[in-house]
């Protein structure tokens, strides 16, 4: 059978991908369902943008190379057409995107623009090889026992990278990219939560508190949460992605005010109260108990004086911690690294030395923040190379 665009990956970037491309187009993955991760993704309700992203929300080893597809399929693109839709939409925070129902909506948003291209889609289909002959590219698939070989003009990997293998991630794109001699970075599990062997936050497992988190000189300003391995939320989430094994993390527990004149006030007042019971209107309550174990709490409020104050509220404002490592894939929301953008066109997305050859979404060296980005990223690729493909048709 032979096809004008084959685009292997039914997920965000390869649906998009398949709503531009025009002609024969086919879809190809292995899951049940197209979308599955857009489905789990946001508790159910997919953050399928950022109304505030740019170029500056992506890490990638070119920092510039995102920019072109970015710029030409925006945000308020992608918003408009959901809107189109109908579907009905809010800000969570920090320009996060939300649906109002179900992410489901976005799946069968692209899935009717898919049909309306003219796109098919083929689900519960295994990738066996990809082949080349030096004119059109040949795909081994099966399905239901039976193999058979698909040509096509134009190969779209779009299978994303190795985050969340349950869901059947692996390193296909990678695989296939190196066949055809383009290099491949090193990939790590991003937007993940940290370890600690020695479970250390047992004790607090659950709570939750506004930080200033930062790993390698980027820090975020948003939630931490504590759990029974170590630290999750999006403070830890968003810095994991710049963290190496063996740095340390470094925690503001008030990234928004300063503790000393707060304490040195009540000590005026309430000095014959406990240091701890102070800090515990500051801070929750178990938070303190846990820290009363690792720091020197001991003491009413009027005992301390203002160089003890002050170097205490220095180290709470300065939490310096060294992760055991992350739980890596297994819970990785995104993949850092992956095909390098050397050797991609960055207003194509094609191979520059394999014609036809594209790649897209997170299978590409470009991750982004927490918030909508990487879906971005996903819509914006995808865009890129269907609109280079119909063009060329």
């Amino acid at each position: 059978m032979t096809w004008d665009t084959i685009i292997l990956g039914a997920g965000a970037a390869g649906m998009m991908c398949a709503t531009q491309c025009g002609g024969r187009t086919l879809v190809i993955d292995h899951a049940k369902a197209a979308g599955e991760k857009i489905r789990i993704s946001g508790g159910g309700r997919c953050n399928f943008t950022n109304m505030y992203g740019g170029p500056e929300n992506f890490l990638s080893g070119n920092p510039h190379f995102c920019k072109s597809a970015l710029s030409r399929y925006t945000q308020w693109d992608f918003i408009e057409l959901v809107a189109a839709h109908g579907i009905a939409y809010h800000e969570k925070t920090l320009g996060q995107l939300f649906c109002d129902t179900s992410a489901k909506e976005i799946i069968a948003m692209l899935r009717d623009e898919m049909a309306k291209a003219g796109a098919e889609l083929w689900l519960e289909t295994s990738i066996i090889n990809v082949g080349h002959d030096g004119t059109a590219y040949s795909v081994t698939v099966e399905a239901s026992g039976k193999r058979q070989i698909l040509t096509c003009t134009n190969l779209v990997l779009a299978t994303g990278g190795k985050s969340i293998p349950k869901m059947g991630a692996t390193g296909l794109a990678y695989d296939i990219a190196r066949k055809f001699g383009l290099n491949v970075t090193d990939t790590r599990a991003g937007l993940v939560p940290f370890t600690f062997s020695d479970g250390r936050f047992k004790d607090i497992s659950g709570v939750a508190h506004p930080v200033r988190a930062t790993a390698n000189g980027t820090q975020f300003d948003e939630a931490m949460l504590f759990t029974h391995r170590g630290l999750s939320g999006p403070a830890m989430l968003q810095i994991s992605s710049y963290w190496q094994e063996g740095d340390p993390i470094r925690v503001n527990l008030f990234p928004n005010s300063d503790p000393f004149d707060e304490l040195r006030t009540r000590r005026q007042d309430y000095g014959r109260r406990n240091l701890t019971t102070e800090l515990a209107t500051l801070l929750p309550t178990r938070l303190v108990d846990h820290l009363s174990k690792h720091m020197d709490l001991s003491g009413n409020l009027a005992d301390q004086s203002d160089t003890r104050l002050r170097a205490l509220c220095d180290d709470l404002k300065s939490w310096e911690m060294i992760p055991s490592g992350t739980e890596g894939y297994r819970t990785a929301e995104v993949t850092l690294g992956g095909i390098d953008t050397d050797c991609l066109s960055s207003k194509t997305m094609e191979a520059k030395t394999q014609s036809g050859l594209f790649v897209i979404g997170e299978a590409v060296d470009v991750t982004g923040w927490l918030g909508g980005f990487n879906f971005q990223w996903a819509w914006s690729s995808g865009w890129a190379a269907g609109q280079a493909i119909s063009e060329r048709s």
